[in-house]
């Protein structure tokens, strides 16, 4: 279940063009998930991948993408500090779905049907219930896309379908993180120093006097780090920097 089947039981149709589709930022993944989302009957979704790899102890669940929203920033944190070692502990024993009831539910999603083959976490932890798909692609590959909502009650071709979308989703994470990793080679050792001070907490005249250069060439080094990092603002490509182990 936990690995992409090559076939929907739903519809096949869908998972071909899925995957024929090139992605080339993380903004292509969005319409998939909203798609998978929608045939959840899910109220949002959201995708976690696993840091530190490889260290149990240093271990950790990072949220990649989610659609909560602003008035929920806070259902991340809540709910990897309610659920994320029990997810952490259970990708490593099994690819088995996992779901949760929330607060206002009695009960966890998910036909009776297919419960013995999913693995039901403490109810009444978050305020939401829900389902998270685990894959596992090794070292940096492995994580959750999960959906969230009230009465959450797909059936069972329908999570096996899911499944095999996450697995996918995760695939083309992975891809996009791979051909960061081939731009972020090609930044010159003046954009790593600039990044690095940055991360640092420098602001740019700090960065110039540090390293004897103009407050213009600083800001150009950040930005073309910036683009060859594929980010949005100088702060993302520094996380980015650091996640791919540029700069400390």
């Amino acid at each position: 279940m936990g690995q992409p089947s090559g076939r929907s039981l739903g519809n096949p149709q869908p998972m071909r063009t899925v995957r024929a589709n090139k992605v080339t930022s993380r903004s292509d993944l969005f319409p998939r998930l909203i798609g998978m989302q929608k045939l959840a009957d899910a109220q949002n979704f959201a995708v976690y991948r696993i840091s530190g790899a490889g260290v149990p102890a240093k271990q950790r669940l990072v949220c990649e993408l989610e659609n909560w929203g602003p008035s929920n920033s806070g259902f991340s944190k809540a709910f990897v500090d309610a659920h994320g070692e029990a997810l952490l502990d259970h990708i490593e024993k099994s690819l088995l779905p996992i779901v949760w009831a929330g607060g206002l539910d009695r009960a966890a999603p998910g036909p009776s049907g297919i419960a013995p083959f999913m693995t039901r976490l403490q109810g009444g932890l978050v305020p939401f219930s829900g389902m998270a798909f685990p894959v596992r692609l090794g070292a940096v590959g492995n994580g959750f896309v999960i959906f969230t909502g009230d009465d959450l009650e797909p059936a069972s071709d329908m999570i096996v379908e899911l499944h095999a979308r996450s697995c996918q989703i995760m695939i083309d994470l992975l891809s996009l993180d791979e051909r960061r990793v081939a731009a972020a080679e090609a930044l010159s050792e003046r954009e790593i120093a600039c990044l690095q001070l940055a991360g640092d907490g420098r602001i740019s005249e700090e960065i110039a006097e540090k390293l004897g250069l103009s407050v213009h060439t600083v800001n150009a080094y950040l930005g073309s780090a910036t683009i060859k990092l594929d980010s949005v603002n100088r702060i993302q490509a520094i996380a980015k920097a650091i996640r791919l182990g540029y700069i400390s």
